[in-house]
Parts: C-alpha cells; structure tokens; sequence
C-alpha cells in the first residue's frame, strides 16, 4: 500500500494554500445573487483565524465541533477551522429538528457548535436542558447573547488576538495531527432508526483526494459547482478533493438555485444524485411534449438518433457516417440548447448516493452531457468506485478507485470493500461496528453486486430492500421504480412493495410541479391537486406506464396493484433523507393499511 501523501487533512491544507496562494479557491453568492471570489490565500487566512479562535475557546485534539448549516461557504471554513485546530467536524442536517439534532451533539459529545442563523440557535436552545455538554453556539449570520452564543465574527476576533499572542502556535498544532487522529464523524442520515456516527479519520480524506486526483476527472485548472450537503460524506469527499487537487469551486446549497447557478458560473465538473437528474429530464422531455406538433415529433426524433449515436460511442465506434449526419443535425435543433442549461463547459457530471437509470444516463449522453456513476458508502469516505472519463459502461458504478479493493460475498452477492478510506468505526457502537466491519477489516457494505472481466462494478439491489415473494422469487425493487420514472415523466417517486407477499405493488407519487402541465393538457385544468390525484383519467395515465413496464418483466416481477400517494415525498414531510434518498420504510409505514388492502383475500402463493 502506497505511503499516505500528507500525515492529516491540515497538512494537505496548509500545502495547498502555499502552492495556490494567489490563485481562485472558492467562489459564493453576495447579497444580490453575484458571485464574489477569494483566492487560496484569503482562505487559509480566514481558516487561520477560525482555528485560532477555536483553540482559545479550549477546543483540543479530536474534541467535536458540529456543523448545523446548509452548504455555503462559510460551512467550508468552518470545518477546515476545525480540521486545522485538532477538532474532529460532526455533522447535522439543517433540516433536523431539534431533539435529533441534541440526540447528534450528546452521542457525538460535541463541546461546540456553529448555527447557521437565528432560527437554528433557537432550535438548539429549546433543547439547551438535553444538550449539558454544548458549551458554546457561533452564530454565523447572527450577533451573539454575551453569553453561551457567540458570532462568527468575534469569534475571528478572538483567534486574531491569539494569533498575535502566540504566533507560532497555529502551525504547531496542525503538525502535531496525526493521519490516524479523529477527522469527521458524520451521522448517517438513515432511511430507518436511528442514525450512527461514523468515524473518518483524516487519512481517509488523504486517500480520497489522492484516489480522485489520481482518476483525472477534474483537473486544477477546472471549476466545480457545488450544491451538495456537506452534512453527507458525498459532498465532503468534494472537499478533499479540492484540497488535494487545488481547482475552484463556486458553492451555494440552494436546491432551486441549481439552474440559474450552472449556468452563471459555467462549471466543468458537478456531482449530484439522481433525483436532481430526473428531475431536468423530465422537464425537459415535459416541456417538449407540452409544445407539441412539429417541436414535439423533432424532439422524439432527436432522441431517437441521439441514443442510436450513444449506443455507437458506449461499443466503442465513431458513431460517424449517416448516424453521424443525422446526430449533427439533431445536435442543433435540440442537443445543443440542453447543454447550455448546464453551462456550457461542461466535461461531465457525477451521480451517486443512489442507483441511476440506465435510461437517464443515455438520455443525457445523447445531448452531449456524460453522467459518470459512482458508488460508495459514509463508511467508505464515500468514492470507493466510478466511472472515468475515458472509460465508462451505463449501468454500473465504474471502476474501484485506486487503492480500493474489493470483492463479493460468494454466499449472497453482498459487496465488501477495503483500503484506508474504511472508517474506524461506529461512534460508541462497537457491536454494531463488529457486525459491519470483518474481523480482518472488510466493510460489508449491505449492497448486492457483481464484477466483470473488466473490473466494472453493478449493484443490483440492497441487501435488506430485496423483495422475496412468498413464492420464493426475487425481486430487485430500484430498477422496477428507475424504469418506471424514465417511462412517466410526471411520477416523481415509485416504491414497490411485496416482501413476503404473494405479488408485487406499488405506491407511486407523481411530480407537483409537473403534474399541472398534463392536467392542463387533458382538460383537468381546473382540478385541484386532491381532485387530480383521484380522477380516473390520472389513474388510467400511471396504469398506461406500468403496463409498458409490466410487458418487459417476468410475471413474478410485474407489479399488479398500485396506488397514488397523496403527496410527493419530500425532506420537509419526512420522507425523503436530506440527501434526496426515499425512506422506504417510512413511506411504507404511513400507507401500511393501504398495502394491506392490495392483499385481502389473495391467494398465497399465486404468482
């Protein structure tokens, strides 16, 4: 195993500041949306400041500080703050409440805790009675109480004045952290229970930026977009990247900024999951069919031919001659107008923490747009496989990131990864951490996969999410619900259910913002939402789509019963994760009287 390139996270920081001093490093939305830009230098001394005013607070080597913001830039100098003083980053959803957020800062025992505003410090004082550990709040869009909640602002004051007390003492803590010293503990966001803590040292985020500088997907010359959680280990690992790769990245959480965003700042590299995906698709091919008429039948054409040229590309030809022709025609008339939503400089996006339809990503590779897949786990720093630049297959998570190994349970399929971007463990759960780590050091990862000839990786299902039919059948329920979301523009969210039952169903959700459109189009304008989602004409549309997946799946796969969801899953409801991942479990649970009802007088066994 290759020796470690930087002892810590800190390290890799400090060097990187000292080789990019003067060049771009982060770029961020001033108060009228325009994008406002500091250099390597203006970071590390802003980090500077932070770290300082953290160790004169008391902060020591891997004390807990928690994050409870949305991704912005002040998210970023606050954990490389941490990072470089010693302390270890816990993280918190913005969106948790108030009792899971006290349950995270007293599992984690954090002593700190920087609030994005008001309305957070508020929510951790109504809980300040559960929270006796907490000793400190920094406020960062905010003013402090004198007292237990302290601005970011002074708190730079603070490590200013240390800093010129104690010049030297910056640089001597961060060389005195280790590669094996506590460096995040990022709690799970859970589709169900409680969530854990997961223990990354910093060697885990050393591994990773040299694993994806290694890769070459973005270079230091490109520019990311970041949008992400930093709260999740898949925007975290962006963020190692960064520090080991040096490129620039423009950050803002904002979700309905995404759009207006990509198309400001031009990026060459974004990594999302595959609902955001779903969702341009489907107003893209939305928007196509709502024109109608001539535009309607090109578009359809278009995609037709686009997909024929992927499909040439993806088998490793020219896709030149008169697919070629063809393509370059539809390149003008549709591709090229898709591609500046994006930008326009594009070199590819990334998709993981969920499984991407094979379809989206065709869709898009037709348009000019490559989505490279890749797979990981919180307790695998997130990056453990991708697809590359120069050598991809749609339908699987790509190639092992170098220094990750792998292999497959020959008892189950269930995947197991190593290397030293393992964590160390579960925070204060050691048997749950022996019954996910081997005794030897693999992680089971939960997921069913399989290798081929060339190392490509494809995950088939979830270990637990397998559905088992009472006659004995598998069925793989994300691909049912990635292929019914491709077929049906308008359906946001699918859960097939039929664990132990004697046929498949499902609970489909259709899209809020989509739906008015083909409402309007159908002569159901006037409708409301409720009334929309019981007509039969709405019905009758959901039913059309499940019988094209039906006619391509084994009887036992076919999903035979279905109902409409009253209402989209989102995080605000519950039942969505902060990372956009459907909390099957949840979803299940709400509408368990309705599942049952699917199998009242069914006959067991009857496929």
């Amino acid at each position: 195993m290759a020796e470690p390139s930087y002892p810590s996270v800190a390290h890799m920081f400090l060097d990187r500041v000292e080789k990019s001093a003067t060049r771009p490093a982060f770029m961020y939305p001033g108060a009228s949306e325009d994008w406002k830009q500091i250099t390597w230098k203006e970071t590390g001394d802003w980090v500077r400041r932070v770290a300082c005013g953290l160790r004169s607070l008391g902060l020591d080597h891997e004390a807990r500080v928690s994050i409870l913001c949305n991704t912005r830039v002040e998210w970023v100098i606050a954990n490389l703050g941490i990072n470089t003083a010693g302390g270890a980053t816990t993280t918190i959803y913005p969106s948790s409440t108030a009792e899971e957020s006290a349950f995270i800062i007293n599992d984690s025992d954090t002593i700190f805790c920087f609030a994005e505003n008001q309305d957070q410090v508020d929510k951790l004082n109504s809980v300040r009675d559960q929270t006796p550990g907490l000793k400190k709040i920094i406020v960062i869009d905010g003013e402090g109480d004198g007292n237990r909640v302290l601005s970011m602002k002074d708190l730079e004051r603070l490590g200013t004045e240390a800093d010129k007390a104690e010049p030297d003492a910056y640089r001597r803590v961060a060389n005195e952290i280790r590669s094996d010293h506590l460096c995040t503990l990022i709690y799970t966001s859970g589709t169900t229970g409680r969530p854990k803590g997961v223990e990354l040292i910093h060697d885990c985020w050393v591994f990773e930026g040299e694993g994806i500088e290694a890769i070459g997907i973005i270079g230091p010359e490109d520019r990311q977009f970041l949008w992400l959680p930093l709260s999740h280990s898949f925007g975290s690992v962006l963020l190692a990247a960064q520090l080991k790769i040096g490129f620039c990245t423009a950050v803002d959480g904002r979700i309905d900024r995404i759009v207006p965003n990509l198309a400001s700042t031009k990026p060459q590299f974004v990594a999302a999951v595959p609902r955001i995906f779903e969702k341009v698709y489907n107003k893209i091919v939305g928007g196509a069919r709502e024109a109608g008429g001539m535009k309607w039948r090109i578009f359809r054409w278009a995609t037709a031919v686009g997909i024929a040229h992927s499909r040439e590309l993806q088998a490793g030809r020219s896709g030149g001659g008169l697919l070629g022709l063809k393509y370059s025609v539809a390149d003008k008339l549709v591709f090229s107008k898709v591609r500046q939503v994006f930008g326009g400089n594009l070199k590819c996006f990334v998709s993981g923490s969920a499984p991407l339809s094979r379809d989206i990503a065709e869709f898009f590779h037709a348009a000019g747009v490559l989505i490279l897949e890749g797979y990981g786990l919180t307790e695998s720093s997130a990056a453990s496989f991708v697809n590359h630049l120069d050598r991809y297959k749609f339908g699987s998570v790509g190639l092992a990131v170098p220094g990750v190994t792998v292999k497959i349970d020959p008892a189950d399929g269930e995947i197991l990864l190593g290397g030293r971007g393992i964590m160390r463990g579960y925070y204060k759960l050691p048997d749950v951490t022996a019954e996910t780590l081997t005794p030897d050091g693999w992680l089971r990862t939960g997921d069913i996969g399989e290798l081929d000839a060339q190392g490509y990786l494809k995950i088939t299902d979830r270990k637990k999410d397998l559905i088992k039919t009472s006659g004995g059948k598998y069925v793989a329920p994300q691909a049912l619900e990635g292929q019914l979301k491709v077929i049906n523009p308008y359906i946001a969210q699918v859960v097939v259910h039929g664990d132990r039952r004697n046929f498949c169903s499902a609970l489909v959700a259709l899209a809020a913002e989509e739906l008015p459109k083909w409402a309007q189009a159908n002569g159901l304008g006037d409708l409301s939402t409720a009334q929309l989602l019981k007509d039969d004409k709405t019905r009758a549309m959901v039913q059309e789509s499940i019988d094209q997946l039906n006619s391509g799946l084994a009887s036992y796969e076919t999903v035979k019963k279905f109902a409409i969801m009253e209402e989209e899953p989102t995080v605000e409801n519950g039942m969505l994760t902060p990372s956009l991942k459907l909390k099957r479990k949840v979803v299940e649970k709400k509408y368990a009287a309705l599942l049952d009802s699917f199998y009242q007088g069914a006959l067991a066994g009857i496929e």
